[in-house]
């Protein structure tokens, strides 16, 4: 007797853009409405693209100490990790993947999810790197003064910070393309003091947010298509 085929592929999930800037309680919301569906079997996997107006988030292992001036709204999450920044120029790529189907292993998707946005970067001719004991995806600066103690600079370019309910992901990646950087001076950003934070922009590049959610569609198969464990 044949099995009965799923009621949506594992491999394309949908995708939707949000048009202006999403208000975060907002986005919560519909997350939560829609991972509850996907749990019920009546949605598909789903990568939503939005802006946020400028606030600062806490995960769940941020530190008071590390919020350094409330100059914007602060959300409590319930994802992974410290504090970070979301604001207009960022693009947020909320992730609400099954990992019933592609595999319960959050080390392998965490690492899916970095080199993800590593292949993104790499279109636009961007090194992205990550680092033990630092979360996200770093750039290294070395036209830039190096460190106290001497070594590379290196500006964080990606955050991530996911949430699984029943092996399904929400929250996700946050990629910074034309946000105003000071913004981040409010915190301390996921807890990590001394190295920077940059932009597409800011590393000189044109890049639009319609050229960077083109290249992330693109390079999506790479990381989480057929034979990718993920």
């Amino acid at each position: 007797m044949s099995q009965p085929q799923p009621k949506f592929s594992s491999d394309s999930p949908e995708w939707v853009i949000a048009p202006g800037l999403t208000p975060y309680a907002e986005s919560v919301a519909a997350m939560e409405d829609h991972v509850a569906q996907m749990h019920s079997g009546n949605a598909p996997e789903r990568i939503w693209l939005v802006e946020h107006p400028a606030l600062y988030t806490a995960g769940t292992s941020a530190k008071a100490s590390d919020l350094l001036d409330a100059r914007f709204p602060v959300h409590e999450t319930g994802r992974g990790g410290q504090y970070t920044y979301h604001g207009p120029g960022q693009r947020i790529v909320y992730t609400m993947l099954d990992l019933n189907r592609r595999g319960r292993d959050v080390r392998g998707f965490v690492k899916s999810l970095e080199g993800w946005v590593i292949g993104t970067l790499a279109g636009f001719g961007i090194t992205g790197e990550v680092r033990d004991g630092r979360v996200g995806v770093w750039v290294p600066r070395p036209e830039k003064p190096p460190l106290p103690d001497g070594s590379m600079r290196e500006d964080k370019i990606a955050a991530i910070g996911i949430k699984l309910r029943r092996w399904i992901s929400f929250h996700g990646i946050s990629i910074n393309v034309e946000p105003d950087l000071s913004h981040y001076g409010g915190i301390v950003p996921c807890g990590i003091s001394g190295h920077g934070v940059t932009s597409l922009v800011d590393l000189g590049l044109p890049v639009s947010m319609e050229d960077l959610d083109t290249a992330l569609k693109t390079s999506f198969p790479r990381h989480f298509g057929a034979g990718t464990g993920f």
